[in-house]
């Protein structure tokens, strides 16, 4: 049906290219009201001083870790559909952090994408995609999980959280109790409990059963019996998770050593940790809360503040190319 309304509403669409040259001028500000106070002179010296191979093999380095987390989700995937191919779900994935990464929340919006993705291309209904995409994020999350745990035994070790009582103890072992969350949700999906499912039943009175509620007790259901049938495909995708982990402290190691800052094994944990946890608030990529972490950690460590943010420019800089990336791919599958 064509008139009046549809064109006004043509009129107002605003085509992909402007959308995504919003979004970098929007985090363009935000970047610039984070860093305007800061030594910019120093920062530029600092990252001055890195080398092309050495910004080649960070990027490489971040490549192999894109690669091991869509080895994780291709393993659930191929459980059940084994001609899925694995390369273009290094794609669906970029696209899929470029919606979390640009929009405000703890990481989290471009999981209904990598199941539009699935079902569009390659025939995987919503419901079995909806289930990989449950289980992907799960042990996404539990690998987090153990960061915190990791990264809350260095601080303490170091004595970082010594100066400022037993609160941020307190904050720590609370977080660490609800990012627990994933490792009890997969045991009670192997013991054939589906907690979701039960909230969502008890809730009927209120809401009703929309389509949308139906989907999701389904698709727990079937990552229920993911977890009893497919146990070592199971296994397996935790063992590419825990890869994709030590990569990323790999990564920040690296970073930092570049720039003359040596870390030893629990200053790396702690400094990687105190930015997993910026991501966790409700900002745009954590921008603003990633350099403020990065400093207050890394002067703990009598690392200069230009350099500790140098290190946080090098991550946003590959956050930013892979999202990028991302919204190039994800604007030409909303086109179809």
């Amino acid at each position: 049906m064509s008139g009046p309304a549809s064109v006004q509403a043509s009129r107002w669409r605003i085509s992909p290219r402007l959308r995504l040259l919003g979004v970098y001028l929007g985090l363009s500000l935000l970047m610039y009201l984070a860093l305007r106070d800061a030594p910019l002179r120093e920062i530029w010296n600092s990252l001055g001083q890195l080398r092309p191979w050495q910004i080649g093999l960070i990027l490489l380095l971040n490549a192999t870790v894109i690669v091991w987390m869509s080895l994780r989700w291709w393993v659930i995937v191929r459980a059940h559909h084994p001609r899925v191919p694995f390369l273009p779900l290094i794609g669906y994935r970029l696209s899929a952090f470029a919606v979390s990464y640009f929009t405000p929340g703890p990481q989290v919006g471009g999981e209904p994408m990598q199941v539009l993705y699935l079902h569009r291309n390659h025939g995987v209904t919503s419901a079995r995609g909806t289930a990989a995409v449950i289980m992907d994020k799960l042990l996404e999350t539990l690998s987090g999980f153990i960061l915190l745990c990791l990264g809350l035994a260095a601080t303490l070790r170091l004595g970082l959280l010594s100066n400022y009582g037993p609160v941020p103890r307190v904050a720590g072992l609370l977080l660490a109790a609800i990012l627990l969350w994933p490792l009890l949700h997969l045991v009670l999906l192997y013991r054939s409990r589906h907690p979701i499912s039960w909230v969502l039943r008890r809730a009927r009175p209120v809401m009703g059963t929309p389509q949308w509620a139906r989907l999701i007790i389904i698709s727990e259901h079937m990552a229920s019996a993911f977890t009893r049938q497919r146990l070592p495909w199971l296994l397996a995708a935790l063992a590419f998770s825990v890869m994709a982990l030590v990569g990323m402290g790999l990564e920040y190691f690296l970073m930092a050593s570049f720039l003359n800052v040596h870390l030893t094994a629990a200053q790396t944990v702690a400094g990687l940790t105190a930015g997993v946890l910026a991501f966790l608030l409700p900002l745009p990529g954590g921008l603003g809360a990633l350099e403020a972490s990065q400093v207050l950690v890394l002067s703990a460590f009598g690392v200069p503040a230009s350099v500790a943010i140098s290190i946080t420019l090098l991550m946003r800089g590959r956050d930013l190319l892979n999202g990028g990336l991302g919204l190039l791919l994800a604007g030409r599958v909303l086109k179809r």
